[in-house]
């Protein structure tokens, strides 16, 4: 049943935000918020409707004529009135990120027109446009054009950003989420929300919006703003909140400013908190002034704020002071790391291709990379991280220890404790599974509820060593910030040994982040390595050449009549499967006429629900090959989506490789190539019959292939 919300939800909407600043939040309020909310409430429902409809709008600039709504009585009599208040003022004083959230780029255009522009403007990002517009309003006034009388400024725009803030802890919050939340759009966490603040005080909260909205505001500034921002008086911050956010907006700032003032942007980089701005200073000092960087990593080296830094200055120190001739990511790359040989179909999923090459050879791999350890750490501190850390509202996702990464420094005690009394994977295994069954479902930012959930967290404790997961859990207690991704890509098993490995393709990298992770894995005790994988063609890959036919061609209406499978190693056919499937639908005569399928031919077939477990199975592992593949695979994927399951496999299309390796022919259809290269076919347009001719036509792109590869 779809859900509807009352006539004036938005109104009762925005009494249920400002009743949040009632209580323990109250101290948060600066005498602007304060004095908003007083007056909003000693307005009659009218103006508190209008009021309500513009707070909904993302940006300060509203278009009055968009304000007739049938609940208000007399809206535009309402709106005069508030203006004449002070609620709203004419457009001259809007900001340009609002008026760029509200205006079209062909109106910027069309604005701009009205003036002596020698700019190319269509080069110009949108951001730019409005720059450069209300740098000829400020010569030449405001357009013609642009009709102001329509537009006005919410002056308490400010102060209700502060308030969205203090609400959502960001500046990307809105109440247009209460709406979500009541048509059960957004899960939202209303058990875990209690009456506390969301700041340490009411200067960390202002400290903390003045650089979040700078951060927001700064894409639109251009050298001279730059440079006055870069010799403000910033606030205080000391407090995490407002230490979080002065990282990101001084480290932006500060790199923004490199191309218009160097000797500011080192300053602003200096001064700035954090490691990315210390590592920026350091690089760009050191192109200056290398005796002042030496000295400045020396420092980090000896008292390292994280490891992260430390990795950096460790390895910038020896290249740039020692001669190293290798970065530590190359070393990583080299030392331990060996190299697999691909089949080129897997290019697309690697780590998937990884998986089943292991397979094949009885050696058991799973998928872990980021979500095993997220999700062993979530279930683990569970009780912390969502029960006794709560929610300020029931909005939030990222509990206030994890956002400021104070985890281990809030609960260090209780961490201890929990992880002192756990004495074997069995005792660990057996508190995050209560917990899974206890908590499944519920909202959390630390990982992805899915089926299967623990099916690798098992198979983690079974193998590895037990105090090498402890160790790393409370590493990530320590620094969830620095520990939270780049995790190996995948688990493997073999000779009841476990290691994790961290997959590269031809041409990627290996980012600080995983260097780091793996650095930290291995301290704790356990085996990664790196696997590089070279792309060749493996004439042992499995590969199953699928030909369907269906109702019609779209995949969102139409359904598959007959699916045809053929499994092929090293150019031989090893296996086959067929079915007619009845479609639920009646067959078009025209479909009946091409394939030779009708209605009575599938009325007793099986469902695809009927063999959804049998293709699963008979495609696994292999390289899902046809002819105008995207066709084939869509429907497949289509069907399985039908049944809320995945269905994801490698592709490989014959048409696009029968282009490659045999240019020049008349035709790619398949009744053309079969006729070319004299290939037999019982029926054109039947499942079977298609199949095993496209598993040909693959037999001679191979061919074609590995003479290339051989030569």
């Amino acid at each position: 049943m779809r859900k509807t919300l009352p006539e004036r939800y938005y109104l009762d909407h925005f009494h249920e935000f400002l009743r949040f600043f009632d209580g323990n939040n109250a101290p948060l309020l600066c005498p602007q918020s304060r004095k908003l909310i007083q007056q909003f409430r000693q307005l009659d429902a009218d103006k508190q409707c209008i009021i309500a409809r513009a707070a909904n709008r993302k940006y300060a600039l509203i278009n009055r004529a968009h304000f007739d709504y049938n609940e208000i009585h007399a809206p535009q009599l309402q709106l005069d009135y508030l203006i004449e208040s002070g609620w709203f003022a004419p457009a001259e004083n809007v900001s340009m990120q609002d008026f760029a959230g509200v205006v079209t780029k062909n109106d910027l255009l069309a604005y701009l027109a009205a003036y002596p522009v020698k700019e190319r403007l269509n080069q110009l990002k949108k951001a730019e446009l409005v720059a450069l517009l209300f740098e000829y309003i400020d010569v030449h006034g405001w357009p013609e054009t642009l009709p102001r009388t329509d537009y006005l400024v919410k002056t308490f725009d400010r102060s209700l950003r502060y308030l969205l803030f203090l609400y959502f802890g960001n500046t990307k919050g809105r109440l247009n989420q209460f709406s979500m939340r009541d048509l059960g759009v957004m899960r939202t966490r209303a058990d875990a929300a209690t009456d506390q603040a969301r700041f340490a005080s009411l200067e960390d909260a202002q400290a903390a919006f003045y650089f979040a909205s700078a951060l927001d505001e700064m894409p639109y500034w251009n050298d001279t703003v730059l440079q006055q921002a870069g010799r403000a008086d910033w606030p205080a911050f000391s407090e995490p909140a407002s230490i979080a956010y002065a990282e990101k907006y001084l480290h932006k700032l500060g790199v923004r400013l490199l191309d218009s003032d160097r000797e500011l942007a080192l300053a602003v980089l200096e001064h700035a908190p954090g490691d990315a701005a210390r590592e920026k200073w350091v690089r760009e000092t050191f192109k200056d002034d290398k005796e002042t960087a030496r000295v400045a990593l020396e420092a980090i080296i000896d008292n390292p704020g994280s490891d992260s830094l430390l990795a950096f200055a460790e390895d910038f120190y020896a290249r740039k002071f020692h001669k190293k001739r290798t970065s530590a990511l190359t070393d990583m790359l080299r030392s331990s790391s060996k190299t697999l040989q691909l089949d080129i179909s897997q290019n697309q999923h690697v780590e998937r291709g990884v998986i089943a090459w292991y397979k094949r050879r009885g050696v058991v791999a799973w998928r872990t990379e980021n979500r095993l350890w997220r999700t062993l750490f979530g279930l683990t501190f569970w009780a912390l991280l969502f029960e006794q850390d709560q929610l300020v509202t029931e909005f939030d996702r990222r509990p206030q220890s994890l956002k400021y990464n104070r985890f281990y420094d809030t609960f260090a005690n209780d961490i201890e404790s929990l992880l002192g009394g756990l004495h074997s994977s069995e005792s660990l295994l057996q508190h995050v599974t209560k917990n899974a069954a206890t908590h499944y479902g519920k909202v959390n930012s630390v990982f992805m509820w899915r089926a299967n959930q623990l099916d690798t967290v098992r198979a983690l404790l079974d193998n590895a060593s037990f105090e090498a997961v402890k160790q790393l859990l409370k590493m990530m207690a320590q620094d969830y910030a620095g520990l939270s991704d780049g995790f190996p890509d995948i688990m493997v098993l073999e000779n009841n040994q476990l290691r994790f490995e961290e997959i590269k393709a031809p041409g990627d990298v290996l980012r600080r982040n995983q260097l780091t992770s793996i650095q930290r894995m291995q301290r704790a005790g356990f085996d990664v390595h790196i696997t590089q994988v070279d792309w060749f063609s493996d004439p042992t890959q499995p590969y199953v050449v699928v030909d369907i036919e269906t109702t019609g061609g779209n995949n969102g209406y139409h359904r598959i009549t007959e699916v045809g499978m053929v499994k092929m190693v090293a150019g031989k056919v090893v296996d086959s499967w067929q079915s007619l499937i009845n479609p639920q639908r009646h067959i078009p005569s025209s479909i009946t006429r091409l394939t030779g399928i009708s209605d009575s031919m599938v009325a007793d077939a099986p469902l695809f629900s009927e063999v959804a477990d049998a293709i699963d199975t008979f495609t696994e592992d292999c390289v899902f090959v046809a002819h105008n593949v995207n066709f084939d695979y869509g429907f497949i994927k289509q069907e399985f989506s039908r049944l809320e399951r995945e269905f994801k496999r490698p592709k490989l299309c014959t048409v696009v490789q029968m282009r490659r390796t045999y240019p020049g022919l008349p035709s790619y259809s398949l009744a053309s190539l079969t006729k070319y290269f004299d290939i037999g076919m019982e029926r054109h347009h039947r499942a079977m019959s298609d199949a095993q001719a496209a598993g040909q036509l693959l037999n001679l792109v191979h061919e074609r292939l590995f003479a290339q590869q051989a030569g």
